[in-house]
Parts: structure tokens; C-alpha cells; sequence
């Protein structure tokens, strides 16, 4: 019989929550491990469904003392950001005053990439007095292992695919564009863009069937690494069962990630939906990507 999960002696966490189901994921994985958790759902991004029969306080982008008074409330110093989240337009941001003392920092931020508005913001989190942890340091078994998932395995033709996607997500790392790239007989598909991943793969499902991917072209593989550089607190590459069903219907043959640095939402849904689609889902050890 394993061990009981220790309580955290941490004090409870605050969990920001942006789009899709892993928020809640988290929020399950660190509660069974005996730490209490505080729901901070953002408006307009999260589905109000998603929280309709768990405690929780809606917040706001940019209102930061809301979430900061209700947290020191309840003894919180920790916090982690989860979920998609779509970047707004400056212009569209509205400040509370907490906020507003901050605004030219927050202002030269959203001049720089998603990975340096993400992170200058954990900056100014902590320094008003919480830590900012990354999902998979409360919750490390949401991370992709290194193997196959699924009961399927890439090809030799596969692995050459993958390859060629590593190589070309570590060569456009440093302009913190897009995680994912579809690849197809030593060919680059699709990028991924503000679009998202599963967006991307609607598009390649929409070639296929307008006859603009050639027919000879068949199989591809969906290869997601993080960016060199990026500050793994946040927006690590994820995968869950939407993204199978989406490579499924691209026409791809599987789906290659970085084990260790890749969350998968949902794994014995993702894996059963896999073995439908007799597609591959594989965790290549960190360094495949070099």
C-alpha cells in the first residue's frame, strides 16, 4: 500500500486559472496531496460551468489587489498561473489601483514576447510578497514521461519527422513564437502561431481535405517542445485528449513531446482516445530537440 500524501505545511495555494480543464487538474492533484487550494478563475477566459460546484473568486487580468487581498487573507504566499490564456491588447486592460501604481513596467512587458510578459509579471507578483511556482512543481505527475503513451510507435519515417521538428523548434526558440510544429515526410506543414495547437491542426485537417496538401503527403506528426530559454514556470507546452482528437482528424500519425517538460491534461482520456485513433503519443527524453 503506497504512503499517504503528506500535508504541506506551506500553507494553501492560489491557483490563477486561465482556459481548458487543467486548471482543475492541478487544483485535484494538490488537494489529494492534503494542501488546500484557492480558485482564482479569470473572467471572460475560464468557463463559468467549469467552477459552478467549487469555491472560488473571479478575477480579472490586471486587477492583482483583488487576488492579493483575498489571498493574504487566507495565509497564502504561493501562486500558480495554469490554463491557455489569450494575450489582451494593452488598450484593453483595465488597471485597479494596485495595478496602476505598476503601469509603466506592466507597459514595457506587453512590448516584449508572450514568454517576457509572462514572466515580468511573475516579477511583479513576488514582489508583493508571493512566490510564483510553475503546475509541475505542485503537481510533478502531470509532466509526460519518457516512452510511449499509447499502444502505438513511430515509425522509422516518424522518428525522422520528429527530428526534423526538434530541430526546427529549437532553431525558432529565440523568437518566442509558437511550441508546435507539424511535420509530414521530412516536409514543415504548419506552425503554430497565436492560432494555438489545436487551431493549427484544424488547419491542416482543412488543407487535407481541400486537396492543398498533396496526397503523397500522408501521415505527419504533431511535435510540441518548450523554447529555449523560456521561463518554465508558465506556459509549458501541454497536451490532453483535444489534441489527439485534433492530430486524429489532421490525418496525422502520432504526436511526439519533450518528457519532462511537456503537461498532459487528462492522461487515461488521452490514451484511450490514442488507441481509438491508432495514433502515437511519445515522451522523447530532454536533448531529442538538440
Amino acid at each position: 500500500m503506497s504512503a499517504a500524501p503528506a500535508v504541506s505545511q506551506q500553507g494553501p495555494l492560489a491557483l490563477i486559472c486561465g482556459g481548458g480543464s487543467l486548471p482543475l487538474a492541478i487544483a485535484d492533484s494538490v488537494s489529494a496531496r492534503g494542501r488546500q487550494v484557492l480558485l482564482f478563475p479569470l473572467q471572460g477566459i475560464a468557463r463559468p460551468e467549469d467552477y459552478a460546484q467549487r469555491p472560488h473568486t473571479w478575477v480579472r487580468i490586471a486587477k492583482f489587489g483583488t487576488l492579493a487581498r483575498a489571498a493574504r487573507a487566507a495565509g497564502c504566499h504561493e501562486m500558480v498561473l495554469i490554463g491557455s490564456l489569450v494575450r489582451p491588447a494593452f488598450w484593453q486592460v483595465r488597471f485597479d489601483l494596485t495595478t496602476l501604481k505598476l503601469l509603466p513596467r506592466i507597459a514595457a512587458a506587453f512590448r516584449g514576447g508572450d514568454d517576457y510578459l509572462l514572466s515580468s509579471g511573475a516579477r511583479l507578483i513576488e514582489e508583493q510578497g508571493f512566490r510564483v511556482l510553475g503546475a509541475h512543481e505542485v503537481a510533478p505527475e502531470i509532466l509526460v514521461p519518457k516512452g510511449a503513451l499509447a499502444r502505438v510507435q513511430p515509425s522509422e519515417g516518424d522518428r525522422a519527422d520528429i527530428a526534423l521538428g526538434f530541430d526546427y523548434l529549437h532553431a525558432t526558440g529565440p523568437f518566442d513564437v509558437g511550441q508546435a510544429v507539424v511535420v509530414a515526410g521530412r516536409h514543415v506543414l504548419a506552425v503554430e502561431a497565436a492560432e494555438g495547437t489545436d487551431q493549427m491542426l484544424e488547419r491542416i485537417a482543412a488543407l487535407r481535405a481541400s486537396g492543398h496538401i498533396r496526397a503523397s503527403t500522408v501521415g505527419g506528426v504533431l511535435v510540441k517542445a518548450p523554447k529555449r530559454g523560456q521561463d518554465r514556470r508558465f506556459d509549458l507546452p501541454s497536451i490532453g485528449p483535444r489534441t489527439v482528437e485534433g492530430a486524429a482528424r489532421a490525418g496525422l500519425a502520432g504526436i511526439a513531446v519533450v518528457a519532462g517538460s511537456t503537461i498532459v491534461a487528462e492522461p487515461e482520456r488521452l490514451i484511450a482516445a490514442a488507441d481509438r485513433a491508432n495514433i502515437f503519443v511519445v515522451g522523447l527524453p530532454a536533448g531529442s530537440e538538440q
